[in-house]
Order: structure tokens, then sequence, then C-alpha cells
């Protein structure tokens, strides 16, 4: 999935439309109130250009006629976009390769894990974030990596990937860590530079990003792309699994859909990657609105899936509407075109597999206060309690 969980709590820009987050005190609810169904393009009174239409947001994403500067989010950094392509397209393939070999030697793990972590209860979103977490800790790194290195990540994960997790340390703390984290980062790049060797498999996703990368890339672009994959897979896919796992317990009719349509329904009312930012490379009309290089461009996945136009009970939890054909245009949970999410397919497996041991395995039950989505750069599920008790109505085992 995209990154949409951003280093802003690692102490790097957000890749939201600049100052949104922090100069709005509920984007989301702005947006939506803003949004009247029929203009697709318009001038937000968060001083930005939004688009909610399904035609101009994948103009957008897709950038194939280059309306737009920005190519990518995944490899965004500090510099610009990470690249060459031709690198970029080697470290998806590589990755996702990894990725298929982990899940397919490790399916078979998943309904303990279950067990272990979500039973008998389990405060989420961060209990998906942790069981997505320990699934794939081999693939994030491999077992003999650094204990410093390991240390590291497992610090990054609950100071900057967690729901709410940067509102728990102060500015300066957060830029020190960042600091520390990485010294930490580039110290083992470099190693592995030094020792790369192409005819190796890649033993976790930092060998892959070196690996694949060109020889001469830089330590510190190519620890913000491997950020970009941790905050992918521990972030993006455990908020959609607590997203999943919080429609069906909140809609028991429900429980009894096709696992794959319950995730499809989970990331279209609540996308995780709901907001990308764009600027426009030159003046030009997009959804009969002018737009040019001075102004920035937000294309809002949130309203794109809620799009009345577009689908029928846009706003209700109905997973039986994906047992026949959907309005793909207006579907866009990994992004649109050339920079679709490359792992996009392995996450829908895993997020498929998690939901459909829950289901079937357990009888499950959610309570929460009501509260809405956590809203920052990543759409992340209220704080909630899922109670799994096995099919015979006794406590969750161990």
């Amino acid at each position: 999935m995209e990154p949409s969980v951003t280093r802003e709590g690692y102490g790097e820009p957000a890749r939201t439309p600049r100052g949104i987050l922090s100069r709005v005190r509920d984007p989301l609810a702005l947006l939506s109130a803003e949004f009247d169904g029929v203009h697709d393009v318009w001038r937000s009174a968060a001083n930005m250009v939004c688009v909610a239409g399904p035609e101009s947001a994948r103009a957008v994403l897709g950038n194939r006629d280059a309306v737009v500067t920005e190519a990518s989010d995944f490899y965004r950094t500090r510099h610009g976009d990470f690249g060459p392509r031709a690198a970029q397209l080697r470290i998806g393939r590589a990755a996702r390769a990894l990725m298929r070999r982990h899940l397919d030697a490790r399916r078979q793990e998943l309904p303990g894990l279950v067990a272990e972590l979500l039973a008998p209860g389990a405060v989420w979103p961060d209990a998906g974030n942790l069981l997505v977490l320990r699934h794939l800790r081999d693939v994030l790194l491999h077992r003999d990596a650094p204990p410093q290195l390991r240390a590291t990540v497992g610090q990054i994960i609950h100071r900057a990937v967690l729901a709410g997790a940067r509102h728990r340390y102060s500015p300066p703390s957060r830029v020190l860590f960042r600091r520390r984290a990485q010294n930490v980062l580039q110290t083992e790049i470099r190693d592995r530079q030094r020792r790369s060797n192409p005819t190796l498999d890649a033993r976790d996703l930092l060998d892959v990003v070196v690996g694949e990368s060109e020889p001469e890339a830089d330590p510190k672009d190519l620890a913000e792309v491997y950020l970009s994959f941790l905050f992918a897979a521990v972030g993006s896919v455990g908020f959609a699994l607590g997203w999943s796992v919080y429609l069906l317990g909140t809609h028991p009719d429900s429980l009894a859909a096709e696992p794959s349509w319950t995730v499809r329904e989970a990331l279209r009312l609540w996308p995780v990657a709901w907001l990308f930012a764009r600027t426009p490379s030159h003046v030009q009309e997009l959804g009969g609105t002018q737009v040019g290089p001075r102004d920035r461009l937000a294309v809002c996945t949130y309203l794109v899936h809620r799009h009345p136009g577009h689908w029928e009970r846009p706003d209700e939890f109905v997973p039986e509407r994906w047992a026949t054909a959907v309005p793909d245009g207006a579907y866009l949970p990994f992004g649109h075109g050339p920079h679709t999410c490359a792992g996009a397919t392995v996450t829908m497996r895993l997020l498929e597999d998690l939901v459909g041991i829950i289901t079937r395995d357990w009888r499950l039950s959610v309570t929460h206060d009501g509260a809405g989505p956590q809203v920052g750069p990543a759409l992340a599920p209220p704080r909630f309690t899922a109670v799994l008790s096995d099919r015979t109505g006794s406590p969750g085992r161990r």
C-alpha cells in the first residue's frame, strides 16, 4: 500500500497538502461539507484545490499527460522523487517477490497469531498494526540484523507509525530521535552497499532497497525509501485491517460476507491513503476549474469513493456490492496509473486471509465510544476494543 502513514511523526515533512492538517482542525469534515456531489473540483476554504471526481482524480494520479510535477508518493524524498524509474521498478518487483515468498511460507502461522495477539480481546487499531508487524518482522529486517538496528526500527514504529503516536512526543524529542534513527539506518545501509552481492537473494526489504538501487545512491534517500516500506506495511496494512474489523463488529449482519468483499468495502469507505498532494505543472483546466503551478491539488479518495454519481448508498457499509461489477474508475485505494502501489495484490491477500480467519474461527464483538476516525496523513480507525470468543462461546483461546 501507499505509505499513507507518513514520516511526519518521525520528523519528516508530511506528504499531505502543505499545512492542511495543522491549519484545519478536522480536514475530513471540512472537505466533506464543501463537496456538493456536483462540482468535482473546487477551491477549498483550506487554501487548496480539492479533487473529488473520479475522472479528474485519475488524470492527476495517473499523470499520463504530465499535468502535475510529482510522479510518486512512495518514492518521494526530501530531495525529490527517488530514481531513476528503472530502480523504482526493480525495487517494486523484488519487494513483491520477497513478500510473496514470506506469505507463502508463513501463511499457516496466521491463525496462531490471531489467537495469541487478538484473543480474548485487544485494543485497536494498535492491535492490527502490531499483528502485521509480528507477521512481517523477518521481511522488514532479517533475524541476523544488528540488535541496535532492530531496536531502532521498533522505536520508529511505536513513535511514528501507530495512530496518534506523534502526539505523545514533543517536537524536540522527535527531531532528536530522527537524527539518531537516521544515523543507525544510514550506517547499516552503507555497510550493505559495501557488501552488496547481486547474486544473493534479498533477506529483507532493506536488502531490496540497497540491492536494486543504483550503486551511487545516497544512503539518506535509501533510508527514506526503506521507511516508506516500513510505514506502508505496518501502518497502512494495519489500519486497513482495523477498519475491516471495526466495520464487521459494528455491522454484525455482514459477518458472513466474503472476506474479499469486506476488505474492499472497508477500503472504499475508509481509504487509509485518503489525500494525495500534487502540484500542477502548468496552467490548465481540471474538472472545470483553472489551476496553475501556484496551486496545491488535493486528490481526496475518501470523497471519490463516496461520490453519489458513481456509487449507490455511498455512505453505507455494503460488502455485498462487490459480488457484482463495481465502478472501478471510482475506486482508488492504492492510487492510480504507473505509480499505483506496487504491493496492492500482496496487501489484499494478507488482509483477506486475516479477515477470513477472524470471521471463520471466532465470534467477534466490538465496543467503542462513538468517536470518529483518527484523521491525519493516514485515515486510521477510532480506538475500539474487539473481543474474540471461540465458536462454542467460551473465552478466546490462547
